[in-house]
This record gives structure tokens, C-alpha cells and sequence, in this order.
């Protein structure tokens, strides 16, 4: 589990193809301390598994369906990435509770920018847009954000804003994204159980 408080700006300096899957090595030498085979660390919102590291950087392996869910999808060398080391017990919770487990991508739509802070407007997929709500968490690129307006039900092109601080546009990837990029996103995974339950129930079956 990880809490969306980015630890670490990183960068992917190796890509491996295999035949289904990616080995992705990750320079963060905070990200790394202390590590041990087998601790998630989560990349860019992406929970990864280190399979071995040193004291400056990480290798992890993401599978297909990782790939084909989030935007490590063609991830290349150089690409600065978001670090997370999972969250131990008894830690402060800053931001909210964030699996790791991307439900998908979002394309950013707009940036307007503010006196000091600069307001990101996202293409929400429609099959995600009842678990976003007004003033709700979500994560992107792994960072805790709270949603600050989002588009009608009635709408056409659901969409979602976030406001950001100028930390968090420093201490992220956020802060260099342009118009066009694609970014991962995890809906509330409190959102997630209520949908499952509502379906069940709309289904006429026990949650149970």
C-alpha cells in the first residue's frame, strides 16, 4: 500500500523487451534504501516489484497486462518516473490510500495556469467516471491528488481537474506535462467496492 506522497523524482535507465513483458531498471537512491528483494516500490503510480537493486538504482519486471493498462507502455531510457516506497505501519497517511494498481490512463486536456498554483484538466474513460467525485482522491501518476471539479453526468467527455501546488509541481512529473501527455490514474478504492457491491445488487445477488 502506498500513501500518493511522491518520495523521490527518478529515471529509467534500462529497458529490457522480453517476450510479454518489460524489465525496467530505475535510478532513485532514496527509493532504494534499505530495499530488499521482493518490497514494492510504486513507479509513477505502478506498484513494482524489485527483483535486485544497488545503492542507486532498482530493477523491477512489469507483465503485459501492466503494459497495457498504464504508460509504461513504451516507456523509454531517460523518462523521469514518480517514486513511492511502500508505506509501513504506524506511518503518517498524507495523502489516501493508493494500491498501485492503475485502473487506466488519462490524457490531459488543459492547463491553466494561477497566481501560485496551476489547475490540469484530464480526459476521464467513461467506465471510471462514476469513482470520481468532487472534492474525492485520486492518484496520478501516483501522486494524491483531490479532485477540484469534474465534468456533469450529463456531459459528453467526462473530465477531471486537479489544483497543484507549486510543490507538488517541483517535486513531480506533474509539472512538466503538456497538453496531450498521457498519465496513470487509480480511482478510490472505497469508489471501487461501492460499484461492485451496487452491480451485485442491481444483479439481484448477495455481495456475500
Amino acid at each position: 500500500m502506498f500513501t500518493g506522497i511522491i518520495e523521490e523524482l527518478g529515471v529509467v535507465t534500462a529497458v529490457d523487451h522480453g517476450e510479454d513483458a518489460v524489465r525496467l531498471t530505475v535510478r532513485g537512491p532514496l527509493a532504494v534504501t534499505g530495499a530488499r528483494l521482493g518490497d514494492s516500490i510504486a513507479v509513477s503510480g505502478v506498484c513494482l516489484t524489485v527483483v535486485s537493486h544497488d545503492d542507486e538504482a532498482f530493477t523491477a519486471d512489469v507483465m503485459a497486462q501492466t503494459l497495457a493498462m498504464s504508460t509504461l507502455d513504451g516507456v523509454a531510457v531517460g523518462r523521469p518516473v514518480n517514486l513511492e516506497r511502500a508505506a509501513r505501519v504506524g506511518d503518517r497517511l498524507g495523502g489516501h490510500i493508493v494500491q498501485g494498481h492503475v485502473d487506466g490512463t488519462a490524457t490531459l486536456l488543459s492547463v491553466t495556469p494561477g497566481s501560485a498554483w496551476r489547475v490540469l484538466r484530464f480526459a476521464l474513460p467513461s467506465e471510471l467516471a462514476p469513482l470520481v467525485v468532487d472534492k474525492g482522491s485520486i492518484a496520478v501518476e501516483g501522486v494524491s491528488l483531490t479532485v477540484s471539479s469534474l465534468a456533469a453526468p450529463d456531459e459528453p467527455l467526462p473530465w477531471f481537474e486537479v489544483s497543484l501546488i507549486p510543490e507538488t509541481l517541483v517535486a513531480t512529473t506533474l509539472g512538466a506535462l503538456a497538453v496531450g501527455d498521457t498519465v496513470n490514474i487509480e480511482t478510490d478504492i472505497i469508489a471501487r467496492h461501492v460499484e461492485r457491491m451496487l452491480a451485485f445488487q442491481a444483479a439481484g445477488r448477495s455481495a456475500s
